[in-house]
């Protein structure tokens, strides 16, 4: 069984969205369904089939969560160390060219969100970081081009 990396945080945060699927939103859309059938002739019901897509919708992320909950692989970076960086990092770099500084934890597939400064592990930016120290310059290819970065630090926290 391939396991699923995944921080403690982000599996909180999956699991938390598996509690609202099934015990709020999967009650929701049956009520709604229910009253959609109310109104009479399914076949013109628009209530009717977009509930249903919705409950569609619905089963399939239980499952995708389910199984990825099953499969997780919890590690707390609070409890990691070093100046590598690896899986739960905290890792400030700047852009070579531009001077411009960033700040990414790497993290999990299912927990990434750029916007919040998360990374998946599988990104090409994390994917060169890896392994790779403070100080050291790291070449990635993103849709823009080659950029060049410095690791300014790794953190665990």
């Amino acid at each position: 069984m391939e396991q699923i990396p995944v921080t403690k945080q982000g599996h909180e945060n999956l699991l938390a969205e598996l509690h609202d699927l099934k015990k709020v939103q999967r009650p929701a859309v049956i009520e709604a369904i229910a009253t959609a059938r109310e109104h009479g002739d399914l076949k013109e019901n628009a209530e009717y089939h977009a509930a249903r897509e919705q409950q569609s919708f619905i089963e399939g992320r239980i499952q995708e969560l389910e199984a990825v909950t099953g499969k997780a692989q919890i590690i707390d970076p609070a409890t990691l160390n070093g100046k590598t960086v690896k899986f739960g990092a905290t890792v400030e770099i700047v852009d070579e060219d531009t001077d411009e500084e960033f700040t990414y934890q790497i993290v999990g597939d299912y927990e990434a969100n750029t916007e919040k400064g998360r990374i998946s592990l599988s990104a090409p930016l994390a994917r060169g970081l890896i392994g790779k120290s403070e100080g050291d310059s790291v070449t990635v290819r993103t849709p823009k081009g080659k950029r060049v970065y410095e690791i300014l630090s790794v953190i665990y926290k």
